[in-house]
């Protein structure tokens, strides 16, 4: 039973009816969809998925591409039929795209997204004026930019050119752009320009022993100016890798400095579909929109499907 410590966003309530979506067919979207990004208009939720389907690629059975979904009432989606984004460069060929994270700023879409070649996973951008159509932008950071603050001797087990999951804040503070990012320890990173980054050496959140996320921590969806601080929602595993949602505040005047982190997640896998499936015990969310007077949380089940949970406003 999740509970709510009366700061930030929540308790959320899942949708009873959960999964809103599921496989479908024999293509790109037909072994599992999960990890779903989200934006609104007011009008409209938009929901950009990771979804898996089989490969021609040499030695393996399925490939990552990122599919688009579209709904009035954020529950009952109409999916394009074809994907937004294959894997087509050489650091993304053999696994796919994975895992987008979007935002607006200004008249354009970010979009953030982990390419896997098969062995390394690396922190990769594209960018959009309408969400159907979308222009890679590369890789977020160098293989030389990682050696220059990424600690491998302190992070023994993360290959060189590691990186993941980017959650980006679309407001400027002090004149920059600020990113979390990471899959074990979640770092900070900031920009001018949304093409070259910074990154400060030392994570922001690390791992708690004895807690929910005692395991790894990783960004969920894209940060929140709230009047109290940046709102972060992060994913997490504990140490028998049963993933947990939960959530801090950090500090806006100091982007590295957390003010409050929950004690208890907002989500965790409760549901048999959350707790079986292509991996166990997983809850995963990557999208959060305000819709409709309230906050809906969509999230991967057990890396198999997707479902949504609310908040009120």
């Amino acid at each position: 039973m999740t509970t709510h410590e009366h700061w930030g966003l929540g308790p959320f309530v899942k949708y009873a009816d959960n999964p809103i979506m599921t496989t479908r067919g024999t293509t790109w979207e037909s072994h599992a969809i999960y990890n779903p990004a989200a934006w609104t208009d007011g009008t409209t939720v938009f929901l950009i998925y990771r979804a898996e389907g089989p490969t021609d690629y040499p030695g393996r059975a399925f490939a990552s591409r990122i599919g688009l979904a579209t709904s009035s009432d954020g529950i009952h989606f109409e999916r394009q039929e074809t994907p937004i984004l294959v894997p087509s460069e050489a650091y993304e060929l053999a696994g796919g795209c994975e895992d987008p994270r979007i935002v607006q700023i200004d008249d354009q879409f970010i979009l953030t997204y982990t390419a896997y070649d098969g062995a390394i996973a690396r922190l990769a951008m594209a960018t959009s004026s309408d969400l159907h159509h979308w222009s890679k932008g590369g890789l977020v950071f160098s293989d030389d930019q990682w050696d220059g603050y990424f600690d491998q001797a302190a992070f023994p087990n993360t290959p060189r050119g590691w990186s993941k999951s980017g959650a980006i804040l679309p407001e400027k503070i002090d004149g920059s752009y600020w990113m979390y990012f990471g899959d074990t320890h979640i770092w900070a990173a900031h920009s001018t320009d949304l093409h070259t980054w910074s990154v400060v050496p030392e994570p922001v959140i690390a791992p708690r022993p004895g807690h929910f996320d005692s395991g790894l921590v990783e960004p969920g969806p894209a940060p929140i100016l709230l009047p109290e601080g940046i709102w972060l929602g992060y994913n997490s595993a504990d140490t028998n890798l049963r993933y947990a949602f939960g959530q801090v505040l950090i500090d806006p005047r100091n982007p590295t400095r957390v003010l409050r982190r929950s004690e208890t997640p907002l989500l965790e896998p409760t549901i048999i579909a959350e707790q079986e499936g292509q991996v166990a015990q997983v809850v995963f969310a990557e999208g959060l929109v305000l819709f409709k007077q309230q906050w809906l949380l969509y999230y991967g089940m057990a890396d198999s499907r997707l479902g949504v949970a609310f908040a009120n406003l």
